[in-house]
């Protein structure tokens, strides 16, 4: 097993020097931040998390903090000076540190802290912030970067003008695909699970995309692994930027538009058959499957509208049940939904449970970005 914990390097890539020794600090929490027009380069006072910095990901906006819960989570900044910060509140996910595109450090469970990085060469800096695990049940929150004595944060990075999201279970969360045991206690599988080398992150990076993995572990379409959970399914929480809270429902900001949406469901739907005391017999799990995907990508078409193309994924015991659901969406005059077949050979399937390894979830984005160049997005 791929032991992961917090790593301080001694010297990184791209100009960066030695990066001191972290540290805690008091938290400021007035939400104001001086940022610096890299044209002018007069400050400007901007209030909010959001100002400061890039992201996609589906965040409730509490103005000084923002909080989220789903997997993959990223947000972006800018920094001049010899150190930054990251403020946090979180005592469940793990988080990659990323300083000019090298990962600097891991997270573990941080806490409520604010974490420095110091030792950068006094120059400007970009610094991403990602949240490597899927923790449905808890919310995190992320109070901004700030920078060291003498520094500044900077405007913030451009979006992408591609965004992809990526909508699906534990396979699409990358659920412990850094492990290279197959047998993980709770903790190997937290430790090991990294949605940022995922199938979804790797193909959106290649691509050059802004993206979203709206991944839910062991959730189905309509039958959740092992029929657990009976009272919901995936699409309970889709709509929710806080997994946990009842009727909560992220606010899209208006900037959130895919040209793309892959949905990869149905693996938990049929990979394990049909208890005693379960609603279902395998025809009408079968019946209700296909109508409940159907419904589900009605709801897709009617959110983001005629300009983004679906792509349902097939694989395994589900592929035809999901060809089905596209055929009569096209035979319905929807051509915007296509069929994409998961090859799955040559996959070991070694990360924790029999899951994709990171080794297949590069394989897997590797087919899967050709058929999406192929697809009438206009990129």
């Amino acid at each position: 097993m791929l032991a992961v914990v917090t790593v301080l390097m001694a010297a990184l890539v791209s100009g960066l020097g030695a990066v001191g020794v972290a540290r805690a600090a008091s938290v400021d929490t007035s939400g104001w931040y001086v940022l610096v027009n890299r044209g002018s380069g007069k400050a400007l006072d901007v209030s909010g998390v959001l100002a400061q910095v890039h992201s996609v990901g589906r965040v409730k906006d509490a103005g000084n903090t923002v909080q989220y819960s789903w997997p993959g989570v990223y947000f972006e900044g800018r920094v001049r000076g010899t150190g930054v910060g990251i403020v946090l509140n979180d005592s469940a996910a793990d988080y990659d540190v990323q300083i000019d595109g090298a990962t600097v450090t891991t997270l573990v469970t941080p806490g409520n802290t604010t974490h420095w990085i110091n030792g950068l060469q006094d120059r400007e800096h970009t610094v991403r912030l990602v949240k490597r695990n899927d923790t449905p049940g808890d919310i995190s929150t992320f109070g901004g970067f700030v920078a060291a004595p003498g520094g500044a944060v900077l405007s913030k990075p451009a979006a992408r003008s591609r965004q992809i999201e990526f909508i699906g279970d534990s396979l699409t969360v990358g659920y412990g695909n850094l492990s290279t045991s197959r047998t993980c206690t709770w903790d190997q599988l937290k430790r090991n699970t990294n949605s940022d080398v995922s199938y979804g992150a790797l193909t959106a990076r290649q691509l050059n995309a802004d993206y979203q993995i709206n991944g839910y572990s062991g959730r189905g379409m309509v039958r959740n692994f092992n029929g657990g959970d009976p009272d919901v399914t995936y699409r309970t929480f889709y709509d929710r930027a806080l997994q946990s809270v009842s009727g909560d429902v992220w606010q899209n900001p208006g900037t959130w538009r895919p040209q793309v949406v892959v949905v990869n469901l149905g693996t938990n739907d049929f990979s394990t058959a049909v208890n005693p005391g379960e609603p279902w017999k395998p025809d009408s799990l079968a019946a209700g499957y296909r109508s409940a995907y159907g419904d589900f990508l009605q709801k897709l078409r009617a959110q983001y509208g005629t300009g983004t193309t679906i792509v349902a994924v097939g694989a395994g015991q589900y592929a035809g049940h999901v060809q089905h659901v596209v055929k009569a969406r096209n035979d319905a005059g929807d051509s915007g939904v296509r069929y994409w077949f998961l090859d799955d050979s040559g996959l070991d399937f070694l990360g924790c449970d029999w899951h994709y390894s990171a080794r297949d979830d590069r394989l897997i984005a590797d087919r899967l970005v050709p058929f999406i160049t192929g697809l009438p997005t206009g990129w």
